[in-house]
């Protein structure tokens, strides 16, 4: 299957959640290029990029697994390649 590149944009209101969104992107480390995570603490919230090389199916499915986390937002851009 085809490979693409994205990138996640995860916003984190519940910052007690976070245990659950690293565990999930453990589960997907074989596809994360690379990730940043800025906590930011005047809005009590953290700000995670994540930048993945993969199937679109497993980008997808980890999108999903994380929208699905109470208090957590995920957006997905695709390459166009």
């Amino acid at each position: 299957m085809e490979k693409r590149i994205a990138v996640m944009g995860i916003i984190v209101d519940n910052i007690s959640e976070t245990g659950r969104i690293n565990a999930l992107l453990h589960d997907f480390r074989e596809y994360v290029v690379g990730r940043m995570g800025i906590p930011y603490a005047p809005k009590d919230i953290a700000i995670i990029s994540v930048v993945i090389d993969a199937p679109q199916d497993i980008i997808s499915a980890l999108s999903g697994k994380l929208g699905m986390i109470d208090g957590v937002s995920v957006k997905t851009v695709y390459s166009k390649k």
